[in-house]
């Protein structure tokens, strides 16, 4: 008989769902795209886009829309218009 060892727990980071709030992608400091953030944490977030556009593995990522910051983001992961970003250094 095989008994199976208890799973260890991963801790995960806080996340905080933000139900569409809207954000822009910005590519190569020019290109603008509005998105829409469903879920925050310190390492990343996932976004959704109305249209299929072309989301590029790296782009900057603007939470407020009239600020010079861009958060640098890469994509992990891709769902149709859903993707899953890490934050970049």
């Amino acid at each position: 008989m095989i008994v199976d060892k208890p799973r260890a727990k991963v801790q995960r980071e806080p996340r905080r769902h933000l139900n569409r709030r809207p954000t822009w992608i910005t590519v190569d400091g020019t290109t603008k795209s509005e998105c829409f953030v469903l879920d925050v944490s310190p390492g990343g977030a996932k976004i959704m886009t109305d249209a299929e556009i072309d989301v590029r593995d790296r782009f900057g990522l603007a939470l407020v829309p009239d600020r010079p910051t861009r958060q640098p983001c890469e994509v992990v992961w891709r769902r149709g218009n859903i993707y899953g970003v890490k934050f970049l250094p």
